[in-house]
């Protein structure tokens, strides 16, 4: 559910961060980038912790050729303005849901406690051994040599 800005404004008052990320999409059909798009959004607009009060979808553009062995590509963007909780909250949506961009609008400065730190950092370990399992990059240790 989309909030008005005047709701996040209050949990900013509230110690809230406001945030701004910005998506971006390719497909080989006009509809599926749209499609794709928006289910990303309305997604996000349920999460816990996180207020929407702004969300723009940008036009979309056809590209001849945009990768191999695709001949006809659409690609388009969505812009979302929201408060979030906390720092980790919105690191969690950064990891999850892959923004081509992620700013931290308010405050200019944060604090975080030695448990928000901490579940920071484990939540980027989990995804970098995610990331390793997968094959898709990690750094893997054996006996004190990095390969």
């Amino acid at each position: 559910m989309t909030i008005d800005k005047a709701v996040a404004d209050e949990r900013i008052q509230e110690g809230w961060l406001r945030a701004w990320l910005g998506f971006s999409a390719l497909a080989a059909d006009e509809e599926i980038a749209k499609a794709a798009l928006v289910e990303l959004v309305d997604k996000l607009e349920k999460e816990d912790n996180v207020k929407l009060y702004k969300k723009d979808f940008g036009d979309f553009v056809k590209h001849e050729k945009p990768l191999p062995n695709i001949d006809v590509g659409w690609s388009g963007t969505a812009e979302v303005e929201f408060a979030v909780k906390d720092f980790d909250t919105l690191l969690h949506i950064v990891m999850h849901y892959g923004p081509s961009a992620a700013e931290i609008l308010e405050p200019s400065k944060l604090t975080l406690n030695v448990g928000q730190a901490q579940r920071i950092l484990n939540s980027v370990a989990m995804m970098m051994h995610q990331f390793a399992a997968a094959g898709l990059g990690g750094i893997v240790f054996v006996r004190g040599k990095e390969k």
